[in-house]
């Protein structure tokens, strides 16, 4: 599985609220996990009982919820100026804005930028996912900061066309 794939996949489990879902292809095991509205409860019976399973096992939603009903719950952000272009998290991982700690950072504010230049990076399960911009511009603002863990969907960067 390449990472276009993988993105995809986890762009499918949030759309259409799964649960979560686990692959293995040639040798390569990914689990994505959904947001779910309650936690999951497993309880584990030991013994006879007259009762089925079904009776014995809690009834728990395997859903999340809608993703205009996860907009809602979430705390209003602050306003965004209109000429800004908001370049998002495509996965939830660990924000670095530079190539190792030594290292200087990919972008500031204030920067220019061309569609396809690195802006930063985003380790996600041991893999070092650089994060490219997708429209040129000027840098205006930065949101996480470095080391920060970020959530698919999260804003990372501003940019001012």
């Amino acid at each position: 599985m390449n990472l276009k794939e993988i993105l995809e996949l986890i762009d499918k489990v949030a759309d259409r609220g799964i649960a979560g879902v686990e692959i293995e292809q040639a040798g390569t095991k990914v689990r994505i996990e959904g947001k779910t509205t309650q936690p999951q409860v497993i309880h584990s019976f030991v013994g006879s009982d007259s009762r089925s399973d079904a009776q014995l096992m809690p009834s728990i939603p395997m859903h999340a919820l809608p993703p205009a009903q996860q907009q809602a719950e979430k705390p209003a952000a602050a306003a965004v100026p209109s000429n800004l272009h908001i370049l998002t998290s495509p996965i939830v991982g660990t924000f670095y804005s530079a190539p190792s700690p030594d290292a200087d950072q990919f972008v500031r504010v204030g920067d220019r930028v061309k569609k396809g230049q690195v802006l930063c990076i985003i380790e996600a399960m041991k893999l070092m996912n650089e994060i490219e911009s997708d429209a040129d511009g000027v840098v205006r603002e930065i949101y996480p900061q470095n080391a920060q863990a970020v959530e698919f969907g999260e804003p990372l960067f501003g940019i001012e066309a």
